[in-house]
């Protein structure tokens, strides 16, 4: 069984890849202390304990013709199991929802959806949202700008 429990090592190791995930392992290892070949072990080990769940390109959206965001805060009508389940079902499959929260609070879920234009936000919300069975209410809020992105975690 893969160890999951993480020492200070692995914490560096994983900072790093976070910064940089096309590090080679010679230059991981030297930010972590280690020579080549026990990092490449360490790495496998927090792979196969699932810590390191995959490596990702970063895109810029806007660069991709995709600049605006829209969080959508979405209420179902009842919160039993089958209706979570078939939301969650639902939106996994749409492409433009690059980020799904099961929420506390006023809201059941908040979204990111992620579109080129607003014509193309009305279509993906009649065309989808709004055709979803259970959903009581949808309200949208448009990003105006961001003013932080990260995807490393705070690791301190």
């Amino acid at each position: 069984m893969p160890k999951t429990e993480l020492d200070e090592i692995d914490r560096r190791l994983l900072v790093s890849l976070q910064e940089d995930a096309r590090l080679t392992t010679e230059q991981l290892g030297l930010k972590a202390g280690l020579s080549a070949s026990p990092c490449a072990r360490r790495v496998r080990n927090l792979e196969a304990a699932g810590i390191i769940k995959g490596y990702v390109a970063v895109v810029d959206q806007a660069k991709v013709g995709l600049p605006i965001s829209v969080f959508v805060s979405i209420k179902l009508e009842r919160q039993r199991e089958e209706e979570l389940d078939r939301f969650s079902a639902a939106v996994t499959r749409w492409p433009e929802i690059v980020d799904c929260y099961l929420m506390t609070g006023q809201r059941d879920y908040l979204l990111r959806v992620v579109v080129k234009d607003l014509p193309a936000y009305e279509a993906f919300l009649k065309q989808k949202l709004t055709r979803l069975e259970g959903v009581a209410s949808i309200e949208s809020s448009f990003a105006l700008g961001q003013i932080k992105q990260s995807t490393v975690l705070p690791m301190t």
